[in-house]
C-alpha cells in the first residue's frame, strides 16, 4: 500500500499516468490500488465523491480523485485537462463506469434504456474520442474499456446492459485499428461475475432470501465462486503496461471459464 506523501517506483506502469473512471468501488477501485502499487500515478473518477476521495486519500501523492459523470463529454474533456494539469501527462485511460439495470424487454422503458446507454456506451465513446489529444500529447498511450461476459452470452433480465457491453467490445475493436496511427493500444476485459458493492446491492434489492440467492449464482460459475476484484484488476495492469505492447483489439475474458463450459 502506497502511505501519503511518497510515490512507489520500480513497478510494471513506472512512469505512466491512468485515469480510471467507476474508481471509488469494486473493479475500479481495485484498479485504482493495482496501478498504484505498480508505480502509477492515478486519477481516481467517479459520481461517488465520498468513496473516491477515501481512496484516493489512502494512495496518497500517486492518486487525486475528481468528480466526473461519463455521459457528458464535457466533464470527461475536464477530467483529462486535470489529470494532465496535476500529473503532467497522461498515458492510460481505463473506462470502467457503467451501470446497470435487470430489467428484461418488456420492463426496460426508454428512460432506462437510455440512462445505461449514455453511461456505457455513449461513456467509453466519448472517453475514448477526448482522450486522443492527451495521448497523442504523451506519444501514445493504452486505453482499456470494461465489458463484460454478458457482451459474449446471453441471460434472462439484463437486455440494456448485454446490449451495451457487445457494443464496448464491438467500439474497442474498431478504435483499435483506427488509433493504430497514434500509438494508442485499445483492449477490452470482460470480467465474470465479480464480488462487488454493486453485485452485493442488486441482490439483496431483488431476492427475497439474500443468503440462498447469492449461493444460488456462486454454484453457477465454473469454479463454484465469484471473482474477487483484485483478481481481474490484474488484468487492467497487464493491458497497461508495455508487456502488452503488441496487443490492441483484444478482448480479454476473465471469468474462470464461465464463457467456455
Amino acid at each position: 500500500m502506497n502511505t501519503a506523501g511518497s510515490v512507489r517506483s520500480g513497478g510494471r506502469l513506472d512512469g505512466k499516468v491512468a485515469v480510471v473512471t467507476g474508481a471509488a468501488n469494486g473493479i475500479g477501485a481495485a484498479v485504482a490500488r493495482r496501478f498504484v502499487d505498480e508505480s502509477a500515478r492515478v486519477m481516481l473518477a467517479d459520481l461517488d465523491a465520498t468513496a473516491g476521495q477515501a481512496l484516493a486519500g489512502t494512495l496518497g501523492a500517486a492518486a487525486a480523485f475528481r468528480h466526473c459523470d461519463v455521459s457528458r463529454p464535457a466533464e470527461l474533456q475536464a477530467l483529462f485537462e486535470a489529470c494532465e494539469s496535476q500529473f503532467g501527462r497522461l498515458d492510460v485511460l481505463v473506462n470502467n463506469a457503467a451501470i446497470q439495470s435487470t430489467h428484461d424487454f418488456e420492463n426496460t422503458d426508454e428512460a432506462e434504456w437510455q440512462r445505461i446507454v449514455d453511461v456505457n456506451l455513449k461513456g467509453v465513446f466519448f472517453g475514448i474520442r477526448h482522450v486522443i489529444a492527451f495521448m497523442r500529447r504523451a506519444g501514445g498511450g493504452a486505453i482499456v474499456n470494461t465489458s463484460s461476459t454478458f457482451a459474449l452470452v446471453g441471460s434472462p433480465g439484463y437486455s440494456a446492459y448485454h446490449a451495451t457491453k457487445g457494443g464496448v467490445n464491438a467500439l474497442t475493436r474498431a478504435a483499435a485499428v483506427s488509433l493504430i496511427k497514434d500509438r494508442i493500444r485499445v483492449n477490452a476485459v470482460c470480467p465474470g461475475t465479480t464480488l462487488t458493492e454493486g453485485l452485493v446491492s442488486s441482490v439483496r434489492t431483488t431476492a427475497a432470501d439474500y443468503d440462498a440467492a447469492m449461493a444460488s449464482f456462486a454454484a453457477l460459475q465454473p469454479m463454484g465462486r465469484f471473482a474477487q476484484p483484485g483478481e481481474i484488476a490484474g488484468a487492467y495492469v497487464f493491458l497497461a503496461s508495455d508487456e502488452a505492447s503488441y496487443v490492441t483489439g483484444a478482448e480479454l475474458v476473465v471469468d474462470g471459464a464461465y464463457t467456455v463450459v
